[in-house]
């Protein structure tokens, strides 16, 4: 057979060649290293993952129902996890979520590409927060759309750019994280929650509420739903990741009758359905056990271990180094003095064994705070946070 030579130039998608990749994947490459103190990774605690319940709860299904467990599954799936998701919200936010409305996925990551698939086409506007999510940035990018930047400070979104941006663009979607975001560790204020609600209310937008955090309360009082606040136009997105186990990758979407057909038909192409074995352990889990219970030892660790790493800071950092207000979720985003580049500072920093996430891949566009960056205190120990600050700050003196 006379070949001429394999080219793959051509075979690529341009929509895949448009994505950025993971920054924080590449860094975990280095920052997994056994001799590296890591705040990068926005992963939870192992220690606290409830193993022994978990182990309980596969013996059960597996003994009670285990032919039906190990079988296809429906696409929205299983019916009893969708309504103790719809009782949970009705008992800790007052919320009146049908189970016909939730549809279960692979982590809020596979809602994220569902919405984008259903929703998108290529060059429609959509707005996000700045600096934002990385994994929404990422997962959006695919489908080619414009985004256009809000910025975002201790109070919420900037209204002002909002109202602009609707005026302007009609965008179809406005992402938020108003609960501890990620990256920067903010909770949007009751008013700013309000204020943004009455805006979209007077817009063809939908908002999409992304909650990874949202138990991770460590102080402060539990604000408005967006979904309180502007029910028609208001798309949720859950996970068991933060709160239970990332490794189940069980999320959902919560969604209007209208939108629903097409993310199952979304689903069905994508999956079929969501790994129907989890999803009853998870379940089982969930009525053998008192979720609170668990989320309160959550809590009450990362809250000590956010302000031993606040205390470091304020030690040993600049004292003109700003860190963002928070009361709770898993990060805290820190603002150096004028003219410090994170991201050189995270070349010199890897060579002293410490590992951040530098601001710059939160952003979109050419606003980027160069002199910001991300960390995370819930997977090292007390120890480590105050040795990897040291470090850390050393290298900013440098």
């Amino acid at each position: 057979m006379t070949q001429l030579g394999f080219n793959n130039k051509n075979l690529l998608s341009k929509r895949i060649q448009s994505v950025p990749e993971s920054f924080i994947r590449n860094i975990l490459k280095v920052a997994t290293q056994a001799d590296v103190i890591s705040f990068a990774g926005g992963l939870p605690s192992a220690d606290l993952f409830p193993i022994d319940g978990l182990e309980a709860a596969c013996s059960k299904v597996l003994q009670t129902n285990g032919k039906k467990a190990l079988q296809y599954s429906s696409s929205e799936g299983d019916s009893e996890l969708r309504s103790w998701i719809s009782q949970r919200y009705k008992e800790k936010q007052g919320l009146d979520i049908s189970p016909k409305n939730i549809l279960i996925t692979n982590g809020s990551q596979q809602a994220l590409d569902l919405l984008g698939k259903v929703l998108l086409d290529e060059g429609d506007p959509i707005a996000i927060e700045n600096p934002g999510y990385l994994g929404a940035i990422q997962s959006f990018s695919l489908y080619q759309p414009t985004m256009h930047t809000i910025a975002i400070d201790d109070n919420g979104l900037d209204v002002g750019q909002l109202s602009s941006i609707l005026n302007s663009y009609e965008p179809k979607l406005l992402y938020t994280v108003p609960n501890f975001q990620n990256p920067t560790g903010i909770s949007y204020s009751q008013q700013n929650r309000e204020d943004v609600a009455e805006l979209i209310a007077q817009s063809n937008t939908l908002l999409l509420q992304d909650d990874p955090y949202g138990e991770l309360r460590f102080s402060g009082e539990q604000k408005s739903n967006f979904y309180e606040l502007l029910p028609e136009q208001t798309l949720l997105l859950g996970s068991f990741s933060k709160v239970v186990v990332p490794s189940f990758r069980l999320g959902w979407i919560v969604a209007p009758d209208w939108l629903m057909k097409p993310l199952v038909i979304a689903k069905q192409a994508a999956d079929l359905h969501t790994n129907y074995f989890s999803q009853q352990v998870i379940s089982q889990y969930l009525n053998d056990n008192a979720l609170d219970d668990h989320i309160e030892r959550i809590t009450a660790f990362y809250s000590q271990q956010k302000q031993v790493m606040m205390d470091a800071i304020e030690q040993y950092f600049p004292a003109d180094a700003k860190v963002a207000e928070s009361e709770g979720g898993m990060f805290l985003w820190v603002t150096l003095p004028t003219g410090i580049s994170a991201m050189a500072l995270f070349d010199k920093a890897i060579k002293e064994k410490v590992a951040f996430v530098p601001g710059n891949p939160f952003y979109v566009g050419d606003n980027i705070e160069e002199n910001t960056l991300r960390l995370s205190y819930v997977t090292v120990d007390e120890a480590s946070i105050l040795e990897g600050i040291k470090r850390l700050a050393r290298c900013i003196m440098l």
